[in-house]
């Protein structure tokens, strides 16, 4: 297994350092490579995403990924922020089908800002298309017309991109509950009219599996109303950016979603949902569990080492279960503790 880490920005080497100790406790077979990616690369390389990396991510079977961004970056022109190279592996590498499953641990009902039981048994997974959609399409820009600034962006979605994608939301239902809700604002957007058509017709290929369409913003209000309702929703690039953070925050907190970001072979980009947190980064009080369950993904969908994923799985669980918290999910009653802690704690459950 080769795998490319890249640690960086913020909280990121902090939990990705958990995740890689979490992964050599399996006791497989790896080689394990790290580069800079983000801020650090722009700092190092003056790049985003430099040539060394793309190379070490391009031989990779997989990347490990912390986190990107920081507020030093923000000043910077636009190809020199620590996001472009978050886009630009995505794109390199074809990582078209991003997958952020939505799980609330029974121990964390009272973490999120919702009602128990609105939330509690929640289990829904976000099948979102990464690398077509307004953030790619061109013509893009700020350009000056008439005496003022005029921002341009283009949403674009070709009929293989979506047929595509839709297939991957309609295998993944399959495995579950055998319902895809597909998200669209066909009512304003010609784009996601084709989208919706597209999504029809591949659903004729998958009988046994039940499709429902909701607009996007009524999508949003139903996330928080009666989010048991969903079991696989298909969305675009940018719409399933703000669905998925949205859903993440009903477990009780960012910190505990992972992600895997797959190309058409199985290769995959896994990372946490969260951001690079920079407000807390350096205090060793990060939560490292998202980091930790997208390598239970990385050995479940690019390695089909299912055992081993529902070991990490199992670990996550019982030390939610033993009363471990870091402050995010922190609440009366339970202990809080560190990143490091938490790792130590994840690995004795391993054990």
């Amino acid at each position: 297994m080769k795998i490319c880490i890249l640690p960086g920005d913020g909280i990121g080497p902090e939990i990705v350092r958990e995740a890689v100790r979490v992964l050599k406790a399996l006791d497989l077979p790896m080689e394990l490579e790290e580069g800079l990616i983000g801020g650090c690369a722009i700092d190092a390389y003056r790049d985003p995403f430099p040539e060394a990396t793309r190379k070490l991510a391009q031989e990779a079977d997989a990347i490990l990924l912390g986190a990107v961004g920081g507020p030093q970056w923000d000043g910077n022109p636009r190809e020199l922020r620590p996001e472009r190279g978050l886009l630009a592996i995505r794109k390199e590498l074809e990582l078209f089908a991003n997958l952020r499953p939505a799980v609330l641990y029974p121990e964390l009902a009272n973490a999120s800002t919702l009602k128990p039981e609105v939330v509690s048994g929640l289990d829904l997974l976000i099948v979102r298309e990464l690398t077509g959609d307004i953030y790619f399409g061109t013509p893009r820009g700020i350009e000056r017309k008439g005496g003022e600034r005029v921002g341009i962006n283009t949403m674009i979605y070709r009929e293989s991109e979506i047929r595509r994608i839709a297939r991957v939301a309609f295998e993944a239902a399959r495995k579950r509950r055998k319902k895809v809700c597909s998200i669209d604002k066909m009512n304003v957007l010609e784009t996601t009219q084709l989208w919706r058509d597209v999504v029809s017709e591949v659903g004729r290929e998958y009988p046994d599996v039940e499709l429902s369409h909701m607009l996007v913003d009524n999508a949003a209000m139903q996330l928080v109303r009666n989010p048991k309702q969903f079991d696989v929703m298909l969305t675009g690039n940018m719409f399933g950016d703000i669905l998925s953070d949205e859903a993440a925050m009903l477990t009780g907190s960012i910190g505990m979603l992972p992600s895997a970001s797959l190309d058409e072979k199985g290769k995959g980009l896994y990372e946490p949902c969260h951001g690079s947190a920079p407000d807390i980064a350096g205090q060793g009080v990060a939560n490292p569990l998202a980091t930790i369950l997208s390598v239970a993904m990385m050995l479940r969908y690019t390695f089909a080492r299912e055992a081993e994923a529902q070991r990490i799985e199992a670990a996550v669980r019982k030390v939610l279960a033993q009363g471990l918290r870091t402050a995010d999910i922190y609440e009366n009653g339970t202990k809080k503790v560190g990143t490091q802690e938490m790792g130590d704690a994840v690995l004795a459950a391993l054990a």
